[in-house]
């Protein structure tokens, strides 16, 4: 059986995330809100492939296409928030989110669940912003009509 490509695609992205995350831990450079913003080029990537992979097959309908990249692009934030649920708790929970939210736009104490929630609907907002990057960018090798 094989994956889908939206599914393949999500999970490149994940763990493109997740190796960088933990690299930047690991380097202790964890706490530059500016090298967390880079993670968008993991999903520019993996929603590029995706795209890639479309016209490769054929496939040049202009929605159908923003659909699959879309798909892809939310594959991967969803399972990058849950790995950093499942990481968080791994690491001590609230308080791990506490050393997080310090150097990040959050105010007061925010619980785990609280913070993987905002960093999804953060995720969502830019898979839509990336998805209709690489559409404007594919624009000329799709039929709109």
């Amino acid at each position: 059986m094989k994956l889908p490509k939206e599914i393949v695609n999500g999970s490149i992205i994940f763990l493109g995330i997740g190796i960088y995350f933990l690299l930047m831990n690991v380097l202790g450079l964890a706490d530059l809100f500016y090298l967390r913003t880079l993670n968008v080029l993991f999903i520019f990537y993996g929603v590029n492939r995706t795209m890639q992979m479309n016209l490769h097959e054929g496939e040049t309908n202009f929605v159908s296409n923003a659909v699959s990249a879309m798909a892809t692009s939310v594959v991967g934030v969803s399972m990058s928030v849950f790995g950093l649920l499942v990481y968080s708790y791994a690491k001590g929970g609230d308080a791990y989110v506490a050393s997080l939210s310090e150097t990040f736009m959050f105010g007061g104490n925010p619980s785990v669940p609280t913070y993987c929630i905002c960093l999804l609907f953060e995720g969502l907002a830019s898979s839509v912003i990336v998805t209709l990057m690489m559409m404007l960018y594919w624009n000329n090798k799709y039929i709109a009509d």
